[in-house]
């Protein structure tokens, strides 16, 4: 298996992990923990299961914040902007082939520090720059989030998911309730 790994020298961040393929899928998680190339941790078991089932011949792991922590409360209180702008650097080199698929994935991770929302926001203006389109594999999760990999079956099917919907940036709230309504899921 040929590999994609990108990390800082001193390990702390990883930009990103993933396997080389003609119709690779691009899954955006929270942050990094511990998985490397042949070492994959239960979440990255979980992407590669669930893209398998859905036609892809390989993955490539990003996150919306770089930094490695295995317990998300254990991030940054605070954004750290040259680690972000490092993190933008290198999603942009992945995401400029152009017109790939990207997988929501971070569940409701995405609360734990409120600079999430900023620097996702930062990913999801380069993904308009080259015609990337949003997936979400499952329901949303009772908040509205798109599910993290290790809540679902491995069998799970994408949809398509909304990210200006879900970034609030061209649609109004009704129009989010229309979509959570959809899904089963109950308005917070």
């Amino acid at each position: 298996m040929n590999w994609i790994y990108e990390k800082n020298s001193d390990n702390t961040c990883r930009y990103v992990l993933g396997t080389k393929g003609e119709k690779p899928l691009i899954c955006f998680g929270i942050n990094p923990s511990t998985a490397e190339p042949g070492i994959l941790d239960n979440t990255m078991k979980s992407v590669d299961r669930i893209r398998k089932a859905n036609g892809y011949d390989s993955w490539i792991m990003l996150n919306i914040y770089p930094q490695r922590a295995t317990d998300p409360n254990h991030m940054c209180k605070e954004r750290d902007l040259k680690m972000a702008k490092e993190n933008l650097l290198h999603i942009e080199r992945v995401l400029k082939c152009g017109n790939v698929d990207i997988w929501a994935a971070w569940g409701t991770f995405i609360n734990k520090r409120p600079y999430l929302f900023d620097c996702l926001n930062e990913i999801v203006e380069l993904s308009k720059e080259y015609s990337c389109r949003w997936h979400r594999a499952g329901k949303l999760t009772k908040h509205g989030h798109p599910h993290h990999p290790l809540y679902l079956k491995r069998s799970e099917e994408f949809l398509p998911f909304d990210i200006d919907l879900y970034m609030g940036n061209e649609a109004s709230e009704s129009q989010y309730d229309d979509m959570k309504h959809r899904d089963g899921i109950r308005a917070f």
